[in-house]
């Protein structure tokens, strides 16, 4: 006689992630929650949110800290920005291109902004240049990856698309902000970058 445990379907187990994997899983998962609660944040609630036990936090971090640590490196990083630069399209016009990369990098800033003045880091919402080890690397990651949606224009530009690019970077950094929002649309910024202050009507 069969008992009805087992008639049960045994439960499949989900596969098991290599131990990189399941870090940036939790890095991933414990971000958005650390701009929402910043060191207040507990490791019992990125579990739950990440769908699993504490301990598996703790068997990837030697601490809450660690991982604050880890999500602050992740947000700095700018490979993320780097891959939707390479994402955009090459055969649009170059102010759509300037535009849709204006909107990576404004995201990019956000997203440090959000971590870094969550956990108390001077800079506000919207720090400009990530100052201290790596900035140069970051900086320069940034810089090549728009120099690139530059090159098809180098003989009409001024100036080499790596200076052109540092400039619209550093536009973008130091660009007016109410009520922490930028006062130009990525569109905005990109008209006024390409062609000037004056408007084409002016005299």
């Amino acid at each position: 006689m069969t008992t009805a445990k087992e008639n049960q379907t045994p439960r499949r187990r989900a596969p098991g992630m290599a131990p990189e994997q399941r870090r940036q899983m939790i890095i991933q998962t414990a971000i958005p929650l650390i701009a929402e609660y910043g060191s207040a944040v507990t490791t019992a609630k990125i579990a739950r949110a990440a769908g699993i036990g504490e301990g598996t936090i703790f068997r990837a971090f030697a601490d809450k800290d660690e991982l604050l640590q880890a999500c602050v490196a992740e947000a700095l990083s700018p490979e993320h920005a780097v891959r939707e630069l390479d994402a955009i399209d090459m055969a649009q016009p170059l102010a759509v291109r300037l535009a849709e990369s204006a909107e990576a990098l404004q995201a990019h800033m956000a997203r440090m902004g959000a971590i870094l003045g969550s956990l108390g880091h001077r800079g506000g919402k919207h720090p400009g240049p990530v100052r201290g080890a790596g900035r140069d690397e970051s900086m320069a990651r940034i810089r090549e990856a728009l120099a690139e949606l530059l090159e098809p224009e180098r003989a009409t530009l001024r100036r080499p698309p790596e200076q052109i690019a540092a400039l619209f970077i550093g536009l973008l950094f130091t660009q007016p902000r109410t009520d922490d929002e930028p006062d130009l649309t990525p569109q905005e910024l990109v008209d006024v970058f390409l062609h000037g202050a004056i408007s084409g009507d002016a005299k």
